[in-house]
């Protein structure tokens, strides 16, 4: 065979390899919208409200709609649909130089946000307060929208807050942000209460009574522990990655994750670039490769996945917003993952633990009333 033949053929070959891997993303591609339909997308975490606020102080969502593509944004409905996205958990963040009242404040107008978003656009998002609402609102084609607080200093230590936002909707609360709370230590902070105050525990508790999930992204390992041992309702991480693929202390140690299975938990895993490498220059396999480890380590019913798309700067090479969620699924698939646990990943394992405080709630509602206990009374503060 002449050269100029063995080139033909090499060419021929190259061609016919790389139509065959084209074709096999494609399946996978068509493998994973399919799982969308059968399973709802749940991420843990998307910083929407802030975005607003940050463009506009008024929080006026006509100038940002996102019901028409947002070239400035990670999110608009468009690609939301595109993304298969079946169940959002809005963040209603609050930065920790506002405290107290202030605080207080800031939070009340970003649920205030959640609430006219949902009103704004009722074709596409329904405010769910349930995982039976969650189930509802999917089957019905719809978004369902769930209010997430991040950071425990938005109650200003009142649990009397505590119940009100959750009247609001709010259905989870980040114990701590990027500095400690009174009754609580941060992951990025220097250690004053040494996980949970007693005040700290109370919170835990009557969070559980109330039926609002405990999330311990961004608190310390001694906080994780502490809740995990003072719950009776399986955690959550809202948007955290494996600590042991990236020393961060943003992320979740090993001896956290194996104590998942007996508390219910999951970790949802972040697309936050400083959190999957060391670098800061992931690509989607790298947010693959942190929920392999979680799956290893705690188990297919303890992952799940919590973008935190527009709550940062930079994002992993292949996931730049919304539409790209089933990029990841099929990867997952590529990587041999069963069905089923890519289901459970997707948000099956998030609304077993919505089941599961809800359960818990109805439970401790019929033994005991309202906390009124105070941290002057049980911290000495």
């Amino acid at each position: 065979m002449s050269l100029l033949q063995r080139l033909a053929w090499g060419l021929l070959l190259f061609a016919a390899v790389s139509a065959c891997r084209v074709d096999a993303q494609d399946d996978l591609l068509a493998r994973a919208r399919a799982l969308h339909r059968q399973a709802p997308l749940i991420d843990g975490h998307n910083d929407y409200p802030w975005a607003l606020r940050e463009r506009s102080p008024a929080r006026d969502l006509a100038a940002l709609d996102i019901g028409v593509p947002q070239p400035t944004l990670m999110t608009d409905i468009p690609r939301l649909r595109a993304g298969g996205v079946g169940g959002q958990f809005w963040s209603v963040y609050v930065p920790v130089g506002l405290q107290g009242q202030a605080a207080v404040r800031a939070t009340l107008e970003q649920i205030d946000v959640g609430h006219r978003m949902v009103r704004r656009y009722p074709e596409t998002f329904e405010l769910a307060a349930t995982a039976a609402d969650v189930e509802r609102i999917f089957e019905a084609g719809r978004i369902a929208s769930l209010i997430g607080m991040e950071g425990g200093h938005a109650i200003d230590d009142s649990l009397a807050a505590l119940r009100m936002f959750h009247a609001l909707g709010a259905r989870y609360m980040t114990l701590t942000h990027s500095a400690n709370v009174a009754w609580a230590d941060s992951a990025t902070d220097t250690p004053r209460a040494g996980g949970l105050s007693r005040f700290g525990e109370e919170v835990v508790r009557e969070m559980n009574r109330l039926g609002m999930l405990v999330d311990l992204s961004h608190t310390s390992p001694a906080t994780m522990e502490d809740a995990i041992r003072v719950s009776e309702a399986p955690v959550i991480f809202s948007h955290s990655s494996a600590r042991a693929l990236h020393d961060h202390a943003r992320n979740v140690p090993d001896d956290i994750l194996r104590l998942l299975p007996p508390n219910g938990g999951v970790v949802m895993v972040t697309f936050v670039p400083g959190f999957l490498r060391p670098d800061g220059k992931p690509t989607l396999a790298d947010v693959a490769n942190h929920m392999d480890h979680v799956r290893t380590v705690a188990g297919p019913d303890h992952v799940g996945i919590g973008s935190d798309f527009d709550g940062i700067t930079s994002v992993p090479a292949g996931l730049e917003d919304v539409s790209t969620f089933p990029a990841l699924t099929a990867e997952l698939l590529r990587r041999g993952w069963p069905e089923e646990d890519v289901r459970k990943a997707l948000g099956l394992n998030v609304l077993r633990v919505m089941r599961a405080a809800e359960a818990v709630a109805a439970r401790l509602q019929a033994l005991r009333a309202p906390s009124t206990a105070t941290i002057e009374q049980l911290d000495g503060r």
